[in-house]
C-alpha cells in the first residue's frame, strides 16, 4: 500500500455572496430560523431528526473506478424534495466519512428531503489506503472547473492528465449534472475545520459548525485547483457545496452526531422560502 500522503486539504473557498437571490431581510429571517432550529436541537443532545418517513428510494451504480469498481448512490427521503449529497470518502485515505455514510443510512431522513448518499466516488483507492485513485491521480485535483496542471504520476497532488480524466470523476459530474443537488457536502480528514463561507452557504456551514464542534477557521496556504466542491458550486445551477475536514479518528457516536447535523442543515434548507432559493 501507498503510505499515506502530508495533509495538505481540498479548501473550499469562500462561496461568492448571492445578491440576486438573497436581501437583509431574507438573511435575517433565515437566521432567525436557523437559531431557533440549532437551540431545539442543542437542548434536546443533538438527536437524530425527526421525521414521518423513512423510505428507501433506489440504490444505483453511477458509474465505475479504474478497476472496474461500482460506484454506488442510496437514494433515501422524498423524491421531489430539496436535493441533498453526500460524498463519504473522495481520497481513499481519509475513510472516516463512511461512519457517517453508514449512520445515515440508518436513520430517519425528514420528509421533503431527497438525499442521495455517495459513500465513496473512489473505491480504489479506499480499497488501496491510497489518497489517489489507481492511476494515483488526485481525484480532488480533477475536477473540470479552474483545472491545472499538477505534477506527474507518482506525485501526491497529480491532477491527471487533463480535466476530468479519470472514470471517477466523469462519473460524479454526470450524475450531479443530472439530480442537480441543492447542497453537497463532501468529507475530508484530518484538519478539523470547516471554511467560513457567505450567504445562505454560509449560514449552512454555520449551523454544521454549531451542531458538531468542528470550527469555522479559514484554510491557508496549498494550491486547490480542480476541486470537487468547487466544480459543484459553479457548475450546478445554484447549487451550495462546502467540504467538512473531520479529525483524525471518529467513532459511532460522533458519526451519528454528524448525520444528525446533515439532516438538520438539510430541514433548514428545506423549509428556506422557494422565492429566496430561486429554484
Amino acid at each position: 500500500m501507498a503510505p499515506r500522503q502530508p495533509s495538505t486539504r481540498s479548501n473550499s473557498p469562500a462561496r461568492r455572496s448571492r445578491p440576486k437571490l438573497f436581501g437583509q431581510s431574507s438573511f435575517i429571517v433565515l437566521r432567525r430560523a436557523a437559531g431557533l432550529l440549532l437551540a431545539c436541537v442543542i437542548a434536546s443532545g443533538v438527536a437524530p431528526a425527526r421525521a414521518q418517513s423513512t423510505s428507501f428510494l433506489e440504490k444505483r451504480v453511477i458509474g465505475t473506478s479504474v478497476l472496474g469498481t461500482p460506484i454506488e448512490a442510496v437514494r433515501l427521503g422524498t423524491k421531489g424534495g430539496v436535493v441533498v449529497v453526500v460524498v463519504g470518502v473522495i481520497h481513499g485515505n481519509e475513510t472516516a466519512g463512511l461512519l457517517i455514510t453508514d449512520a445515515l443510512q440508518e436513520t430517519v431522513v425528514p420528509n421533503g428531503i431527497d438525499l442521495w448518499i455517495i459513500p465513496t466516488m473512489n473505491p480504489d483507492g479506499t480499497a488501496l489506503d491510497q489518497r489517489g485513485n489507481a492511476n494515483r491521480v488526485d481525484l480532488n485535483r480533477n475536477f473540470p472547473y479552474n483545472w491545472a496542471k499538477m505534477g506527474k504520476p507518482g506525485y501526491w497532488q497529480f491532477a491527471g492528465k487533463s480535466k476530468a480524466s479519470e472514470p471517477e470523476t466523469k462519473a460524479i459530474v454526470a450524475f450531479m449534472r443530472e439530480i442537480k443537488p441543492s447542497l453537497g457536502i463532501w468529507y475530508h480528514q484530518d484538519l478539523n475545520i470547516i471554511s467560513p463561507g457567505t450567504g445562505l452557504e454560509g449560514t449552512m456551514r454555520s449551523a454544521y459548525s454549531r451542531l458538531t464542534g468542528i470550527p469555522i477557521k479559514r484554510i491557508t496556504g496549498g494550491r486547490y485547483t480542480g476541486v470537487a466542491a468547487t466544480w459543484q458550486r459553479h457548475s450546478v445551477k445554484d447549487g451550495m457545496a462546502f467540504v467538512v475536514e473531520l479529525g483524525k479518528t471518529l467513532d459511532s457516536t460522533q458519526a451519528k452526531v454528524h448525520s444528525s447535523a446533515v439532516l438538520n442543515i438539510a430541514m433548514l434548507l428545506r423549509d428556506a422560502p422557494s422565492s429566496k432559493l430561486d429554484k
